[in-house]
């Protein structure tokens, strides 16, 4: 079995995480780029986290960086 064999039959599982990942980051930046305050951090850092780090990044952003006053 090859890789492309590999990856068709894994991909209906990959497609769901691709989709939640893209939404996750999607929501995550515009949350960064529209609210000024964070707990921990800047904008530029959670910018970075958020793109870099797939789906942890997001989830990190939503659970200690987005700020109290929304």
């Amino acid at each position: 079995m090859n890789g492309i064999e590999v990856f068709r039959e894994y991909l209906p599982f990959f497609i769901p995480l691709i989709i939640l990942q893209i939404v996750l980051a999607i929501t995550a930046l515009i949350h960064v780029l529209k609210y000024p305050n964070y707990r921990f951090g800047n904008k530029t850092l959670w910018i970075i986290v958020v793109l870099l780090f797939q789906i942890i990044g997001p989830i990190a952003y939503f659970v200690f960086g987005r700020g109290d006053n929304e």
